[in-house]
């Protein structure tokens, strides 16, 4: 943002999103939880495991936008929805949330946890992946105020009571195949939402990756214009397009690194 081309970029009128936006964002992955778990029930887990995939993703752009309070709902509607997603994608969302502000204040610098992976191998990167949401967590807990930190504490708590629940008491094979597909996803986290669009980047210039096919756009569900969200984290993802046309007006060079 020390770039003055990037300062005049105009994006203030790109926050604001409709009433529709709104449902859309909070039901975008709702349709692949669903076909996940109806498939899951009929024991057909091959075949769900691309619904699963595209219900992390999904839920991976709803709770980013909420991690900025970009959904265009209430602070207090928002915790709730970081909540929901820390219930059904595992985890602490609100710890990744610290850690992601974290990121965003300490981009590709020896403090940035989230960005970790980024600087290793796809290989490696891989790898770490079953450490990534240990540090992030401990790390979220450091950060965390007293307030966040019960959120944090409360969603590890309900993560607890719900898998203990499933595989001790309930024994419902769709609800055991969604917490195993929940924690392979999480392991790959530090690959698929933190390598690809961080990977061989600098900490001034080209900060993170973005994507300019469209098509490719459309079926990571506008994930990819990470750039444009290290630049003007308020503006939702929904909207981060426009922006891409309007950044490469000003900075064309900027959208070189691209992430697929």
């Amino acid at each position: 943002m020390q770039d003055p081309r990037v300062r005049s970029v105009e994006f203030k009128d790109l926050i604001h999103v409709s009433r529709w936006e709104i449902v859309k964002e909070l039901c975008i992955s709702s349709p692949w939880l669903a076909a996940a778990l109806f498939l899951a029930y009929h024991r057909l887990y091959f075949v769900a495991l691309p619904f699963s995939f595209m219900f992390f993703l999904t839920g991976l752009r709803q709770v980013h936008n909420a991690y900025h309070y970009a959904i265009g709902i209430s602070r207090a509607a928002t915790e709730w929805v970081i909540y929901a997603l820390s219930f059904t994608m595992l985890g602490s969302m609100h710890a990744l949330q610290i850690t992601h502000i974290h990121h965003h204040k300490h981009c590709m610098d020896d403090e940035d946890v989230e960005a970790a992976s980024a600087r290793m191998s796809g290989i490696k990167a891989i790898l770490f992946g079953p450490m990534f949401p240990v540090l992030i967590h401990r790390k979220g807990l450091e950060l965390a105020t007293p307030r966040k930190a019960r959120w944090i504490y409360f969603e590890l708590a309900s993560n607890v009571v719900w898998i203990y629940l499933v595989f001790g008491v309930l024994n419902i094979p769709m609800f055991k195949y969604h917490i195993i597909a929940m924690t392979i996803g999480q392991c790959l986290t530090a690959f698929f939402a933190v390598w690809t669009v961080h990977h061989d980047c600098d900490r001034s210039h080209f900060i993170a990756r973005t994507l300019r096919n469209r098509f490719k756009s459309i079926i990571a569900f506008e994930m990819f214009f990470h750039l444009e969200h290290h630049l003007y984290p308020k503006v939702p993802t929904c909207h981060l397009n426009e922006l891409s046309k309007r950044l490469d007006l000003a900075a064309p060079e900027l959208k070189q690194k691209q992430v697929y």
